[in-house]
């Protein structure tokens, strides 16, 4: 009797420690970085305390978790790892700022900050634009 109990007890933690890992996976397959292609998207700055700032962007997600966001004759250069990105931001041929932060994906919204310089970022993706062959 106290082996079937034992069993029991076993068998529920066992079910239970898989309902966690189904539910661990489908979190992080959520937060995942979307597929590759061309998105319209909307890329809000803020500094400070002040309302973010928000304006079109033109994104290109590429392999290896990389991005080009271009808003009018900016561009950011993307790269996630595992928990944070690595951001070059670009005029023209000429780089304007880098750095790392952490990063998290909030449904469609890629959202991270530059510490140093107190701005929070957030690149709300669109939908995935069709090609056309």
């Amino acid at each position: 009797m106290h082996v079937a109990a034992i069993a029991r007890a076993r068998t529920a933690s066992l079910t239970h420690g898989v309902a966690l890992c189904v539910l661990a996976t489908a979190s992080a397959t959520a937060a995942a970085a979307p597929a590759i292609g061309r998105y319209d998207a909307q890329l809000c700055v803020s500094l400070s305390a002040a309302a973010p700032s928000c304006g079109a962007a033109e994104v290109d997600w590429q392999r290896d978790s990389r991005a080009r966001v271009r808003v009018s004759d900016i561009s950011y250069r993307l790269q996630l790892h595992s928990s944070q990105v690595a951001v070059v931001m670009m005029h023209g041929a000429m780089q304007v700022d880098e750095f790392v932060a952490p990063f998290e994906w909030a449904g469609n919204t890629l959202q991270f900050a530059d510490a140093a310089r107190n701005a929070r970022y957030e690149l709300r993706l669109g939908e995935r634009k069709v090609t056309r062959p």
